[in-house]
């Protein structure tokens, strides 16, 4: 916790730093001298981005050092929660759940440090290895022989935290979440009643019968649209080396892979055999005047296009490239308070623009004539829908003596509600 809290003062003396020379710069007639300010409030900022990543990595150890002492401790025998499993004719033995995901996790790991090689484990391995792809069955689509099996618990959720840290639209935190088991069409009804109120009754009057309070529903379709990555080649000797941690390295690597198109496919995806992006989904809320800038009376004219019941929601923010972000720093209101305001990371208090947090998603366009450059609105009401788990699959003869490893994940997304999000374009 100590680093965390230098991290956090180091933080606060680079934005009180950064706002110093900004405010300098304003003040300054001098126009080199302005530009030189301008600079180097840019450079500071650019330290408070990387400081950020550092705060988050650091409080991602810590909770990941959190989540492994409960396993830990989850993991000692309390005499519950267990299945009794045995040979025909034996006396059965009692496994957790938890047991039983580490027994597959190595399995699958012996596999890999094989080359892939499923003849070359164990009869007892290869019947483990077998049980843990049958039970994951409905959240795959897949076949055994052909090399792809389940990816073991740990290892699965490394790659979706990967993707997080790649993407905003992948994070359920920001966007609605909904996992199924297959991939069949899913069909959701969708209705926006924003603009229908109740109305007064006089006394004695009867209610209204003209149908005017009925609800009008529309359907959005969401499918399940397959992405994968290129083959991620490792040698047979850092399989086999049992200090190197191959699920870290995998976990990330593919991670990053799957993160990087499906953060772009819900971005700005078409809606033409892959997921509609929120930019293409969201509608028009404001025009800039200038086709490369923004001034502060446009994202508050953008603000106040979405309806305040959306407003309301704690999903509420913005979205913008980082060049955009950069930008948007340098903005005051007509009283002349900078728009973006420092938050507090120890109290989990975000920064914030106009009141509303943000986030930085470089797949969003950037200011040029005619993008649509920043997005506001009640992310929730954007809908991603996950298929199961990754799916690692493994080639051996192909890069022998390495061995090939892929990952592929089925999705998609859409905006259920168009009136929720908008965006401003550039003129």
């Amino acid at each position: 916790m100590t680093i965390l809290t230098q991290y956090y003062e180091e933080r606060g003396q680079l934005v009180a730093e950064a706002r110093d020379l900004l405010s300098q710069a304003e003040k300054e007639t001098d126009t080199s001298k302005a530009t030189e300010l301008e600079q180097r409030h840019d450079a500071i900022m650019g330290k408070v981005d990387a400081l950020d990543l550092r705060i988050k990595r650091e409080e991602r150890t810590a909770a990941a050092e959190r989540d492994e002492e409960e396993r830990r401790s989850r993991n000692r025998p309390r005499g519950r929660d267990v299945h009794h499993r045995g040979q025909e004719g034996g006396e059965g033995e009692e496994r957790s759940d938890e047991q039983l995901q580490a027994e597959y996790r190595d399995v699958f790991y012996a596999m890999l440090s094989e080359g892939g090689d499923v003849g070359a484990l164990t009869a007892e391995q290869r019947s483990l290895l077998r049980r843990g792809y049958v039970e994951n069955r409905t959240q795959t689509a897949g076949s055994p022989a052909a090399g792809g099996y389940t990816v073991p618990t740990t290892l699965a959720n490394r790659i979706v935290e990967t993707m997080l840290d790649w993407g905003p639209m992948y994070d359920p935190g920001i966007t609605d979440e909904m996992v199924t088991s297959s991939g069949n069409p899913f069909d959701i009804p969708t209705n926006d009643d924003t603009g229908n109120s109740a109305d007064a009754l006089d006394e004695a009057e009867d209610l209204l019968e003209d149908d005017s309070g009925d609800l009008e529903f529309g359907e959005a379709s969401l499918s399940a649209y397959v992405d994968a990555t290129p083959w991620l080649k490792i040698s047979f000797e850092l399989l086999q080396d049992s200090v190197f941690n191959i699920e870290r390295f995998v976990g990330r690597k593919l991670g990053e892979r799957l993160g990087r198109r499906a953060n772009r496919q819900l971005t700005i995806g078409t809606g033409v055999n892959q997921a509609r992006g929120i930019v293409v989904a969201s509608s028009i809320g404001k025009t800039a005047a200038s086709a490369t800038a923004i001034v502060a009376d446009e994202l508050i004219d953008l603000q106040h296009s979405v309806n305040q019941a959306y407003r309301r929601s704690p999903s509420c923010r913005w979205m913008f490239s980082d060049t955009t972000l950069a930008a948007i720093r340098k903005l005051k209101d007509g009283q002349g308070n900078f728009l973006w305001q420092m938050g507090d990371v120890r109290a989990n208090a975000p920064d914030i623009i106009l009141g509303k947090p943000y986030s930085v998603n470089d797949d969003v366009p950037q200011m040029a004539t005619g993008n649509r450059s920043v997005l506001f609105g009640d992310f929730s009401r954007y809908t991603v829908r996950k298929v199961g788990s990754p799916l690692i699959g493994t080639v051996r003869e192909r890069f022998w003596p390495k061995v090939g490893m892929a990952g592929l994940i089925r999705y998609d997304g859409d905006l259920l509600d168009a009136a929720a999000v908008k965006h401003l374009k550039q003129a």
